[in-house]
């Protein structure tokens, strides 16, 4: 929600009453009138100004496959995190927004000064909305069929696989100890041996994970304001899954004399991004899950820094559909769907036009946008949506205008 200078008083307002749609584990102590309560409903709900509306919202538009609802909400908002206020949704809806789907119509509706959107015509029965959707030959849940917040091809990765991880946590994981005929470099479909601790070894048993994935190293992300760790990105590699569990056999050798072998763990690589290698580690895969978020301002001020650039440390610039780390998590109230603004650095330079050469630095200026897709607690992950400037660590993200 959008929290700066806005143009209607009444829409003002709303920034006033937001503890008053929030859920009751995150309202303020003081108690609330029905009448405050019912006076943030109707702020909530009435839309957005017109001036608002980007030049040429359409009055219908059909879903297509492909559409983002950030795309969408750029095709009708001249700021599209205000996409929650046009859909008329109060506080508690923004973390799960009004899906929509490829086939469905979307009706602009402009009342009193203010615009929304809708899946049915203004004055039909709620609920009536057609959809049309392609047949499928499998079965499919109805939310994974929505229209994605942003492009499910750019941030995938991130979603299925835990990032940021415990530099000890990655230590202790299973580890790739030798492939088929001592082949050093690995990819999809080839079979791997893999032990785990000798506390807690691979072992295909019922409750056991059977999805794997394999990452390597762990690289510090540093605060570039404090310099302190915030945590250890892992560097994801590839899928894999577990054929055949570790296990210890009695074998008898030359002089016939007993003792036990280790017998590691079987693993088939599924799918890698990159070449595997002895020394990968595994950790379990998470279960696939669908995410969805509106795109929405923080109602928090933020003040945040570009702590990486996802692609490995010979990445020095980001631009359009790249992904950065931030130095700010879900400790410090980032959620999924937050949009902030890119600041550029000023550069300092040496004023050779002046007889004392003097260091001068330049203005910090605005380069684009990027949305929040994924927190850990002191770290998020972010998508840059637009950038006129390559996008550097350090550079600062601010609440959106």
């Amino acid at each position: 929600m959008d929290h700066q200078h806005h143009p209607l008083k009444a829409l003002a307002a709303l920034a006033s009453v937001v503890a008053l749609l929030a859920p009751a584990s995150q309202a303020h102590s003081q108690s609330v009138t029905d009448a405050q309560r019912a006076t943030a409903q109707q702020v909530a709900e009435r839309g957005v100004p017109l001036a608002e509306l980007a030049a040429g919202a359409p009055d219908t538009y059909v879903v297509q496959r492909g559409d983002t609802l950030w795309s969408i909400a750029a095709l009708y908002l001249n700021r599209p995190w205000r996409w929650p206020e046009l859909w008329g949704m109060n506080l508690q809806s923004v973390a799960n927004p009004h899906l929509i789907y490829p086939g469905q119509t979307l009706y602009l509706e402009r009342t009193g000064g203010h615009a929304r959107l809708r899946t049915s015509r203004a004055g039909a029965a709620p609920g009536n909305e057609t959809v049309r959707v392609s047949p499928h030959t499998r079965s499919e849940s109805l939310s994974s069929l929505a229209v994605p917040t942003l492009k499910a091809h750019l941030i995938e990765p991130f979603l299925a696989e835990p990032l940021v991880v415990d530099e000890r946590e990655l230590a202790l994981a299973p580890r790739i100890i030798a492939a088929q005929e001592e082949r050093f470099v690995l990819g999809s479909g080839d079979r791997v041996y893999a032990r785990g601790p000798q506390s807690s070894p691979l072992e295909l048993e019922t409750g056991s994970p059977r999805k794997w994935r394999i990452f390597r190293n762990a690289t510090p992300l540093k605060d570039p304001v404090t310099g302190q760790v915030l945590g250890y990105e892992a560097h994801f590699v590839g899928q894999a899954t577990l054929v055949r569990g570790e296990s210890v056999e009695q074998a008898v050798n030359a002089k016939g004399e007993a003792f036990s072998e280790i017998v590691p763990a079987t693993v088939q690589l599924s799918r890698t991004v990159e070449e595997v290698r002895i020394g990968d580690r595994l950790l379990p895969a998470p279960e696939r899950t669908f995410s969805n978020y509106a795109p929405h301002a923080p109602r928090e001020d933020v003040e945040a820094a570009v702590v990486s650039l996802y692609g490995g440390t010979a990445m020095r610039y980001a631009g359009q559909n790249a992904v950065i780390a931030i130095n700010r998590g879900s400790d410090d109230g980032l959620q999924a769907g937050h949009v902030l603004r890119l600041i550029t650095r000023g550069r300092t330079l040496v004023d050779k036009t002046d007889e004392d050469r003097a260091s001068v630095r330049l203005p910090h200026e605005t380069n684009g946008l990027a949305m929040v897709f994924r927190t850990f607690e002191r770290v998020s992950y972010a998508l840059v949506l637009q950038a006129q400037q390559p996008v550097v660590v350090g550079d600062r993200l601010t609440n959106p205008d």
